[in-house]
Parts: C-alpha cells; structure tokens; sequence
C-alpha cells in the first residue's frame, strides 16, 4: 500500500512540473547556497547575481560597499545610529560618523544613508557579498564588469549629466559627471542587464534604489565634500582594476573584519558558517550560510555590537565574459560645503 501512494506521489510531482508555466522549472531547479557544499566556491553565475544590486554604481561606491559588505554587523549598527541620528546634517554628521569605531567603509556610507539602509535591510545579501569578496576577490571584480557589459550591451549603460562611463580597452569605468556630486542609479537588478536574472531569496526592494523597470534613473546627488577631508572619505577609495582589488588611500583595502575569514584558513575555535570563520559567534547557524536561520554576529575588531543576520541565499544564471586592467581613483580632496541637494535620503 505505502509503495502505491508513493507512487501517485510520484507522479503527481511528475505532472505539476510537466505542466508548469514556462520558467518555473529554471527558477526551482537554479542552485542555492543551501544544495552548495559548505567549502565550495561560488561559481561565476552565482558571482555575478551577487554583485548585480551594485555592479551599476560609481566605483568609489562600489569600493565602498564590497569593503563594508565585510562588517555585517557594523552596516546594521551603523543604519540604526543613522535612523537615531536624523537631526545630524553635513559637517555635524560628518564629525559624529568620524568619531564612530566602525570601518571606514561603514563611515563612508552613512554618506548615502539609502545604500546603507539597503544592506541593513538586506542583511543575508550583504553578508554573502562579503564573504564572497574575502575569499573569491578576483571572482566578484570580474563579476563587476561582466554585468557592466551586459548592462551597455542591453543599452542601459550611458554617459548623462549623472554619470560618466569610460571605457579602456574591456574595461568599464562609472565616474560621477560631477566630482563633488554623486548620484546613485535607480534600477531593478534583475531587469536591468537584459535577460533577467532570478531574484535574490528574501530580496526586499529598498524604496529610492530600486524601479520596477528595465532601465536606469537618477533622484538627487549627494554631496560629498563635507566627507572629503577625513581620511575615510569618497576621494579615499576606488579600484585597481588590473590586480582587480578594492583601492583604499592608495593602498589596496585589505578587511580586518573577524566576522569572514578565508575558507582555506579556517581558525581553530571559531564557528564555521557558510566556509567562513564566524568569530565569537554564540551558536552555528548551520551547515549553509545564514540559510534560513539566525546567527548572532561577535564583537568585531572595532568593537561595535553583535547584531543577528538570517535569511535564505539563491543563485541564479547569468552571462561571463573577461576584461582588461586599469585602475579608477578618485585622488584626494579637502573638506568643502555640500553640492547638489547632497542631503539625507
């Protein structure tokens, strides 16, 4: 009897899938890092669906968010400190992030409040793009530009009064039009690159980051110049992109973040989640990484507060391709008033 119903159970399986609309049995069968071995590697395709949220920013931008991708828990402290702190503006603010313990990376982005409130709010997503940057940096640089190219190629890539998108040999740069200005780009990641991607599991879509259309839009700018005259401020960061590395001060960025450790190089006496040492963490969050359950984050190097991450990870096809080398960098400005309706989203 038990092998009878198994086998209407079978079938019946057989049939939804057999008569499912066109696309679900991609979207069901796309792997996720919960079916991934705990020490694998993220293939490219799972890469590029990882950077596809920020692939389209200027590079500073991105510098800054691969860097504080690494401080999950200090990204979250840092957006409640800003929601706390809403009477802070320019020079004032500035001055309060400065004397913050946080990363410079998470002192950058309170500089864009939105960005930063996107990576709080998608926490699982950031937690995975950080480790994915300390132990595959190569892997998500060539991302970077492999979603870049797909974005010109789909025609939603171009200079305008916003931006400026150089080209230099394979390579794409996206500068702000305006050095004093930055505008961060408007688009649904899973659009915007022309054959839609799958959609990152539990993806919730930040209001001013994200439009329900194939192409990209601009709201205000930020200024950055009451930001420039600290050491961790926009003109400090960029890109080498022919050692494919995060730039900071000159100086390739290296993380000091204990919350990732390289997989390859797992300490005795941390926990391992997702093939990353997880320092100070209180209990295993399991065999996948932050898939489908909760761990608390330990006290960091800077000293900031556990925060708790969960949420489930999934990966999704997309296209490849190779570049050349070159280095983007913004050079180093002083203080200066704020331009461009640079306030806070």
């Amino acid at each position: 009897m038990f092998a009878k119903d198994f086998l209407a159970i079978l079938l019946s399986g057989s049939l939804v899938l057999a008569t499912a609309p066109a696309g679900f049995a991609d979207q069901t069968s796309q792997p996720t890092n919960q079916s991934t071995p705990t020490n694998a590697k993220r293939t490219p395709e799972q890469v590029q669906q990882l950077v596809a949220p920020i692939a389209l920013y200027p590079d500073e931008l991105v510098a800054e968010v691969l860097a504080a991708a690494t401080y999950p828990d200090q990204v979250v402290e840092a957006d409640r400190w800003l929601q706390e702190n809403k009477s802070l503006q320019g020079k004032q603010l500035a001055d309060a992030v400065n004397k913050q313990p946080w990363d410079s990376s998470v002192k950058a982005l309170t500089e864009f409040p939105s960005v930063l409130a996107n990576m709080d709010k998608n926490l699982s997503w950031t937690s995975s793009l950080g480790g994915a940057y300390m132990n595959q940096q190569q892997d998500v640089m060539d991302a970077l530009q492999v979603m870049r190219q797909r974005a010109e190629t789909a025609g939603n890539l171009k200079n305008n009064s916003q931006q400026k998108v150089k080209k230099q040999g394979k390579t794409i740069i996206i500068e702000p039009a305006d050095t004093q200005v930055v505008y961060v780009p408007t688009y649904d990641p899973w659009l915007v690159y022309g054959a839609p991607l799958g959609v990152w599991s539990g993806w919730y879509a930040y209001p001013g980051l994200y439009v329900a259309t194939p192409g990209i839009s601009f709201g205000f700018g930020f200024g950055v110049g009451f930001f420039g005259g600290y050491g961790w401020g926009w003109h400090h960061w960029g890109f080498d992109w022919g050692h494919r590395t995060v730039v900071f001060n000159h100086n390739t960025y290296i993380s000091h973040s204990r919350t990732f450790i390289n997989r390859t190089n797992v300490s005795r006496g941390r926990t391992a989640v997702g093939g990353h040492g997880f320092a100070g963490s209180t209990r295993s969050a399991g065999t996948h990484g932050f898939a489908g359950s909760q761990a608390a984050l330990g006290h960091s190097q800077s000293g900031s507060s556990s925060r708790a991450l969960g949420g489930t990870n999934r990966a999704a096809a997309a296209g490849s391709g190779s570049f050349g080398g070159h280095s983007s960098f913004g050079g180093f400005h002083g203080g200066g008033g704020s331009h461009g309706g640079g306030g806070r989203r």
